[in-house]
């Protein structure tokens, strides 16, 4: 397994500035002397590492005597274990057959990671079904950049596509003739237009799947893949005005579509994610607020998430209320268009049922229904991907709009439940039963960290959504 080695020198006094200290306790003996495994460190760094290390903790012990201290809170443990566990990596790497084992074992970890990753990789190639010559060779570089054989990187590829029925995509040959008729653009576009207008889909309706089948048509007619592009979106731009059209006289409603144009969104430590959705800004009132409830049913993912609908809408966004923070002003109105989200946030059971290797990193005694954490922006991205591509519908992580419009709603309160606080039974605050600074006391919601999902369900945001506050932080698209 490959150690990225932080160790500045001198040794940074402050714990913020650095993280190589957090490392102490490491199933890793490398990273708990901050060394990189790749580079073969000498006994004698090994050495300097590991004094340098005792002599930073050493600085750290009169905190102690401070539990009140942020930066006591920060270290917590290690004031007391760091000097064991930097002692035992000492002796396990200056002795020559316990390195060795070591290093078996970091190499072994390192292929099965290497492995997880690839197949990762490979289920995303072979998604369409098939499995095209340049997708192969991707995958070829991919295994080599991660240490895999050429040998065991061809053994995956035709393990998966027995196991999932899946065939290589053999390209046509190329034909020569002598003479190729072709149809003039305008009759290629009129052809085009024309299987637009009996596919019979709308905005709402049309997958993505469907609009790539239908640019890929457009090509093999002799359109431009641009020009094909375009000509869908002025169709579905028409169909969408006379659809609105029909509604305001009363002739008819939209045809029904498989779900909304836009949005499904999900949480995940907490991380949320969503389908596609229209711009926040460019909402169009399509349907009613009872028409979008009446269509837009709620659903239960593959997973079993439940995905609550929020209907289109108008809210202000930002903190109107005195003594905001500069990051939450100023307030301004935004509009919205209706996407799902799910009810609770995404749990470690399902997020190791896209990373199974995530389950080693899960916070102390939290169990399948916690919320997943430790989880970066990208973590969260790759899960809504895998997610996409499992249910054939797309996934993301919703705008910061999104997010606090599905937490407060339209009617202007402070907090998901209300404008009231204070109360144990609302959400998991920073209670009397933590040890940060900043607790209040005079709270008990019955947990020291974090909450399993759904544990405060009087805390519910106006549309049912739950966990909106408190417990663990939040994902966003554009944070």
């Amino acid at each position: 397994m490959k150690c990225v080695a932080v160790f500045p020198t001198p040794l940074p006094d402050d714990p913020q500035k650095w993280e190589g200290w957090s490392k102490y306790n490491s199933t890793n003996p490398y990273e708990r002397l901050c060394l990189d495994a790749q580079q073969n460190p000498t006994d004698e760094l090994i050495e300097e590492h590991c004094r340098e290390l005792l002599r930073w903790w050493q600085k750290k012990l009169p905190l102690k005597n401070q539990p009140s201290n942020p930066v006591a809170q920060l270290l917590r443990a290690g004031l007391d274990e760091s000097s064991r566990y930097l002692t035992e990596a000492r002796m396990e790497l200056l002795d020559p057959e316990r390195r060795k084992k070591v290093d078996a074992v970091l190499a072994a970890e390192a292929e099965q990671q290497a492995i997880a990753e690839f197949n990762k990789v490979l289920a995303f190639s072979i998604a369409d079904g098939g499995l095209r010559p340049e997708e192969e060779k991707a995958l070829q570089r991919f295994g080599a950049d991660h240490g895999l054989s050429e040998e065991k990187v061809l053994q995956f590829i035709e393990a998966k596509l027995k196991e999932t029925g899946t065939t290589r995509v053999v390209p046509e040959p190329e034909v020569e003739t002598e003479t190729v008729v072709a149809a003039t653009a305008s009759d290629a576009k009129s052809e085009f237009l024309r299987v637009l207008q009996l596919s019979g889909l709308d905005s709402e309706s049309m997958t993505d799947d469907q609009r790539d089948a239908l640019i890929n048509i457009a090509e093999n007619s002799g359109l431009d893949p641009g020009d094909a592009e375009d000509m869908v979106d002025e169709y579905l731009e028409e169909i969408d005005r006379k659809q609105i059209a029909e509604i305001t006289k009363g002739k008819g409603k939209p045809t029904a579509a498989v779900g909304p144009n836009g949005t499904s969104a999900v949480k995940a430590a907490k991380v949320k994610v969503v389908d596609e959705p229209v711009p926040a800004t460019s909402a169009r009132p399509v349907l009613s607020l009872q028409q979008e409830r009446k269509r837009y049913l709620n659903f239960s993912n593959s997973l079993g998430g439940q995905m609550l609908l929020i209907p289109s809408g108008e809210f202000i966004m930002g903190n109107p209320f005195p003594k905001a923070p500069p990051n939450e002003t100023p307030h301004f109105r935004v509009t919205i268009s209706r996407f799902y989200i799910s009810r609770f946030p995404i749990t470690n059971a399902h997020y190791e049922a896209f990373d199974p290797l995530h389950k080693s990193k899960r916070a102390p005694a939290t169990g399948d229904r916690h919320p997943v954490v430790y989880v970066s922006s990208l973590d969260a991205m790759k899960f809504c991907q895998w997610l996409s591509t499992r249910e054939r519908r797309k996934y993301r992580l919703p705008t910061e709009a999104e997010w606090e419009y599905a937490a407060k709603g339209t009617d202007g309160r402070r907090y998901p439940w209300g404008n009231f606080d204070k109360r144990g039974d609302l959400a998991n605050f920073a209670d009397k039963n933590t040890s940060f600074a900043w607790s209040d006391r005079q709270i008990d919601d019955g947990y020291a960290e974090s909450a399993p999902v759904g544990s405060f369900p009087r805390g519910a945001s106006p549309f049912g959504i739950e966990d909106m506050a408190g417990n663990v932080w939040e994902w966003c698209s554009d944070f």
